[in-house]
This record gives C-alpha cells, structure tokens and sequence, in this order.
C-alpha cells in the first residue's frame, strides 16, 4: 500500500516544527462619495444663508399671507407667474446680457412697514466669468452683485452675493462683510423672463424678488 503523501507531510512538518502562514483578511476598500452640486455651493455660504435659503419656501408663505391680508390680494395677482412660488421652470439658466429689473418686496420681519412694495426698474448685466454667471445690478445707490451656481434642483441656481452702496466702484466679495451678504434661488419662469428670490433679506422683507428681462440696450 502506497503511504498517504498528506499524512507523511504533516509528519514531517511536526517534526520539524513547520509553520503554516496565517491566512490574511480581505483589506477594507475605502470608496469617497462624489461631491454633488449642492456640495459646492453649501461650502461656500456661511451658515446663516444656508439657513434662508432651506427656508424659502416658508418665506414665499409668510410673505404672500401678509401681503394679502394687508389688502395687496390684488396687487399680487396682477404680477401673475412672478409670485407664484410654483412658477419654475427647468433650465433656469439665463443668456449674457443687458436686462430690466425691477424689485418686489413681500412681508415684513417684525411687522413694520408695508406688506408690499414695488420699486422702479433698473438695470442690471448678466455675463459669464469662468464657468459661472455673475449678475450685477447697475443702476440705483444699492447695488447687488454676486455669481450663480448650480444645484441638485434642476430648476434653479444658488445666487451668494453682496451689496454694494453709495459710490461704491464694485460690490465687496461674499463672505467680506456678512451684514452685505445675499442669497437667494435664481430661476426662470417664462419664455425669456428669470427672477432672483431673496429669502429674508437684510432690508427686514420676508422676501426680494427681483424680476429680470432681457433688454436690447440699455444706458452706459
């Protein structure tokens, strides 16, 4: 009979004091999750814009309950798709060039003041810096300023800006001075026709909103 091989091989090894390497466990696979758009640009806003801009839509109630009951019901309704907070539509993103704004403000943080004002319009450029818009409001002794980015909601960007006041040649860069900071959602709601929702601005509004359409020429 022919000697079994593994009963003479472990034999040995006992005999030679043999040591078997130990089996190894399967190394952890680390994997780092993609940043997404929203990632970017809430590494950029400071705590408290994050916090408006979360908070919009609870804005945009407050402000047309307030404006209502103070009897601007019919004010509203004439600025039709503008203050309809349910008006966005996809590809929010504008064309470079000049535009009429004009300003809409609803509510009142504390309670004083008008429940609703319209201010007259002005202008303001859109261009592309990079890969980013920048808006820029040209006219008027406030000017806001600040770039647009994009988001995890197709239907809108994030507006992080600041303002600028005065004769002020350029407005300061977001985060320079939190009390001149801005932010907002940008989205378009018809056919060549955007607007800027500011949420809780500093001006003591529930909510800005700016109307933005396109012109062919404008002042220099």
């Amino acid at each position: 009979m022919r000697p079994c091989r593994p009963f003479i091989l472990l034999s040995a090894c006992g005999l030679a004091g043999c040591v078997f390497p130990a089996k190894q466990a399967p190394r952890p696979v680390v994997t780092a999750a993609q940043r997404t758009r929203a990632d970017i640009w809430q590494a950029v806003a400071n705590p408290t814009d994050l916090n408006r801009i979360r908070r919009v839509a609870a804005a945009w109630s407050s402000g047309l309950t307030e404006a209502r009951a103070a009897a601007f019901r019919d004010g509203v309704k004439a600025e039709g798709r503008l203050l309809d907070p349910n008006a966005a539509l996809p590809r929010p993103a504008p064309t470079p060039g000049s535009y009429s704004c004009r300003v809409i403000t609803l509510g009142r943080q504390g309670g004083k003041g008008p429940a609703f004002q319209k201010f007259q319009p002005f202008f303001c450029y859109i261009q592309v810096e990079g890969d980013q818009f920048t808006i820029v409001k040209q006219t008027g002794s406030q000017r806001p300023a600040g770039r647009l980015w994009e988001d995890d909601l197709p239907s809108r960007l994030i507006f992080l800006g600041s303002l600028a006041l005065g004769n002020e040649e350029e407005a300061r860069a977001y985060g320079d001075d939190p009390k001149r900071d801005m932010a907002g959602v940008f989205e378009r709601i018809a056919p060549f026709k955007w607007r800027l929702v500011i949420p809780y601005p500093h001006n003591g509004a529930r909510l800005d909103v700016f109307e933005l359409t396109p012109v062919a020429d404008q002042p220099k």
